[in-house]
């Protein structure tokens, strides 16, 4: 019987029977599902009780009306489980959600499951109600179960906080029990944070965000997505939306009496290029000569030079892991579709890390984790355990059950960004870079192996 998998976890800093309060009474999943428009329940909840969603989206709607039945509950320990089933056609979904009680708070988890020879249908068609940005949806979660920031609690600023690691961040911080501020040029009423409108450039009203009672930090994620077609145009654009918005911030930091009392400014481990043997640190010189995404990356990290803060940390992040991130999303795509061999030669590093150890990292750098202590400067944010395009390719292969595919010759791989509007160099490129801050500091990755990442992140 063909099943697949996903698993979702996140902390909550709220007692188990505060969230049971609102996770146990279906009719309120709308308040943090907006995937969901409402829900049904004929009678009290119980094992055996029945009832019926109405998804958001006409075109789900018109589909779930037609094609789907009834949910049963099928299992109920309060404050511990709940699991309802859906019977689908030739198949059945089961979603569980788990809390957890920890120091603190409680974890939650959620878990969907697709039986049936319909489960790679099925998955495709409700993840979009009941997958997409499950974290924010836990933040909602939190807030509809009463929490609220403590007095003493830390107030984050985050431009490009709409983005996918924005999003990440935010909720993260929401859930447990912190204060989240998006930066945007455009507010988005859909989520859940408080939001001040900026133009990327110059300082403005959005400065009032930085002035708070209790401790302030930035998290600076602003910037255009680097999958695009590397011409000059694309290049200069991608250097400004960084320079530009990094400067801002550093003036806009310039008209407070105190130093921010934590920064986290992004920046990327493309800033070393193709680095081929080179084995990256936070210590290795940059190339000579300013290649393209060093020549974006090495000005965005100089725009940080005169900024005011008590805590810095210059995140060179590698690839970030995470199942709604484009890079995954397009590799396993690939994948299923039999271009799953290595890419090029297949002798390009791969670095990576998953989004749980990035935002443990995040943690550490707002001085969150008080079992780790981070220094002041460049940290780099990857796994110990870089692997070679072949053996991304392999692994990725494994967890999505796909046979030995032929290689993507280079030429292939050239024809086919042109048509998507990429950059070739994303695939063709790599380096190897690792962390000697976080071993000094004695940070354990939580997956540090890339097998164990992508059988927690892929559907299994």
């Amino acid at each position: 019987m063909a099943r697949r998998t996903t698993t979702y976890t996140q902390f909550i800093a709220l007692p188990a029977e505060r969230i049971w309060e609102v996770l146990a009474d279906p009719p309120r999943w709308p308040e943090w599902n907006p995937g969901i428009a409402s829900v049904r329940l004929d009678s009290p909840i119980a094992v055996g009780s029945t009832g019926s969603y109405v998804p958001q989206g006409q075109a789900h709607r018109a589909l779930h009306g037609r094609a789907v039945l009834p949910f049963i509950v099928a299992a109920v320990r309060p404050e511990r489980e709940l699991r309802i089933e859906q019977p689908e056609p030739l198949g059945r979904m089961r979603l569980t959600w788990t809390l957890t009680p920890r120091d603190g708070g409680t974890e939650i988890t959620q878990r969907l499951t697709f039986l049936g020879a319909s489960a790679g249908m099925a998955r495709l068609l409700d993840a979009a109600f009941l997958e997409t940005d499950v974290r924010v949806c836990f933040a909602r979660l939190a807030r509809s179960a009463g929490l609220e920031p403590a007095a003493d609690a830390l107030t984050a600023v985050i431009p490009g906080g709409t983005g996918g690691l924005g999003r990440h961040v935010a909720a993260d911080l929401t859930c447990r029990g912190h204060r989240a501020v998006i930066l945007t040029r455009r507010r988005d009423p859909q989520l859940p944070f408080d939001q001040a409108e900026w133009d990327g450039k110059s300082v403005g009203e959005w400065v009032a965000a930085l002035r708070n009672p209790g401790r302030t930090a930035i998290v600076n994620l602003a910037g255009k997505l680097v999958d695009c077609r590397p011409t000059p145009e694309n290049i200069a654009e991608l250097r400004a939306s960084r320079v530009d918005s990094t400067r801002a911030l550093v003036a806009g930091a310039a008209t407070l009496e105190a130093p921010i009392d934590y920064w986290v400014q992004a920046s990327t481990t493309a800033i070393w290029s193709d680095a081929g043997e080179t084995h990256c640190s936070e210590s290795t010189p940059l190339p000579i000569g300013l290649p393209q995404m060093t020549g974006v990356a090495e000005p965005w990290e100089r725009a940080f030079d005169s900024a005011r803060a008590a805590h810095w940390t210059i995140l060179r992040t590698s690839i970030v892991l995470d199942p709604q991130a484009p890079a995954l999303k397009r590799l396993t795509q690939l994948t299923r579709a039999g271009l799953g061999g290595r890419v090029g030669p297949g002798q390009q590093w791969f670095s990576w890390i998953h989004i749980e150890d990035w935002l443990a990292i995040v943690r550490a750098a707002l001085g969150l984790d008080p079992a780790l202590e981070l220094p002041n400067g460049i940290l780099v944010a990857a796994t110990d355990t870089p692997v070679r395009n072949r053996e991304l390719m392999r692994v990725l292969r494994k967890r999505l059950h796909r046979p030995p595919a032929p290689p993507t010759p280079e030429f292939v791989l050239k024809l086919g960004a042109l048509l998507l509007r990429s950059d070739p160099a994303l695939g063709l490129t790599g380096r190897h870079a690792t962390s000697e801050v976080l071993k000094k500091a004695g940070f354990t990755f939580r997956y540090p192996t890339l097998d164990k990442a992508l059988a927690d992140l892929l559907p299994h």
